[in-house]
């Protein structure tokens, strides 16, 4: 590499957005250490999650943070004991799951998403708001072919999480699922659930959201709070919005769930509990994800192409995509181009 230094944002002060918790620097490209590797980023998605490191809605794990989790890159250096896997020129994924002990006994079972040793990218690790990154070549993932860098990093997280919090939401096959908030994370899932067979609601406040909806195979798309035309097998709240819980709930056939998909959600509001429990409905939240959905939400997306609705924004606007989305300008998922 011809310069040592890059372009990456920084968290400097976590807070609402209109006080510019980002700032851009230039800084040392990273090294990797034992058994990583070295990405030069070509795009990186830009999250929700991303935007609650930022405005200081989860607590700092990493002072002057890089966020970024859906980085699609090169590998450029491979260090010492990183394996086979990967090698300079191949193209690779890094997601928000960066490490995880292996020896606690919810690794042990299968769960280490809930490992708590568990660090993630772009919260305890420098992400991908930047033109390189590192990345555990462990928790580093192959990519599907027929997809561009830009329709990919979405599908990092949003595409893996809205994929979890399917399998927790237990739809039945043939089932009618109900979605609140269609951004990201929801416009993926939703095509993975049609494909799967399922009839889709959503709900949702935007306008043009519910009109991609729609145009992706929605059976129907109605106001956030607004009742489904049907009742619901199931249901994924994407939106932090705690108070839509309750209808979310109500909409719900005997024997539902509500999966929560978020890792932030502002307070329920109290729940009445024959309206919205009885008749054995529940509420189950997702919490990360493990390496082996990733994998098997990739093979799916290789299987079955999932249309990705992605503004673009180039790295050194990375403050307005987040500041669009925080204000509910996007439509889709957007990402930034390296």
């Amino acid at each position: 590499m011809s310069t040592s230094t890059m372009t990456a944002w920084r968290v400097r002060r976590p807070g609402p957005m209109d006080t510019r918790p980002l700032q851009r620097a230039e800084v040392e490209i990273p090294r990797p250490g034992a058994g990583e590797l070295l990405v030069s980023v070509r795009a990186c998605g830009v999250c929700r999650t991303d935007l609650h490191v930022a405005e200081g809605d989860l607590p700092v794990h990493r002072r002057s943070v890089v966020p970024g989790h859906e980085v699609v890159g090169e590998v450029v250096e491979v260090g010492e004991g990183a394996g086979a896997e990967f090698s300079v020129g191949d193209r690779v994924g890094i997601a928000w799951l960066r490490h995880t002990c292996g020896r606690c006994r919810y690794c042990i079972r299968g769960d280490e998403n809930l490992c708590p040793e568990s660090r993630y990218t772009g919260w305890d690790a420098d992400g991908g708001y930047a033109q390189f990154a590192t990345v555990p070549a462990a928790y580093a993932l192959p990519l599907p072919a027929g997809y561009s860098d830009t329709e990919l990093a979405p599908l990092l997280c949003a595409g893996i999480i809205g994929y979890r919090a399917l399998m927790r939401a237990e739809l039945p096959r043939g089932g009618r699922l109900g979605i609140y908030g269609f951004g990201g994370s929801a416009h993926l899932t939703a095509q993975v659930a049609i494909a799967q067979g399922a009839e889709v609601h959503v709900m949702t406040r935007g306008e043009k959201a519910r009109e991609l909806a729609l145009n992706l195979g929605a059976v129907s798309a109605q106001g956030a709070d607004d009742r489904p035309p049907v009742a619901l097998d199931a249901a994924i709240l994407f939106a932090p919005v705690g108070d839509l819980v309750l209808p979310a709930l109500e909409a719900l056939d005997r024997g539902g769930t509500l999966a929560i998909a978020g890792i932030h959600l502002s307070d329920i509001p109290t729940l009445n509990y024959q309206r919205h429990l009885f008749q054995e409905r529940q509420v189950r939240s997702v919490t990360a994800n493990t390496r082996a959905d990733a994998r098997e939400f990739l093979a799916f997306a290789g299987e079955h192409h999932i249309a990705v609705t992605s503004p673009h924004y180039p790295l050194d606007r990375a403050d307005e995509a987040l500041s669009d989305l925080a204000t509910g300008r996007v439509s889709g998922a957007a990402v930034l181009v390296v």
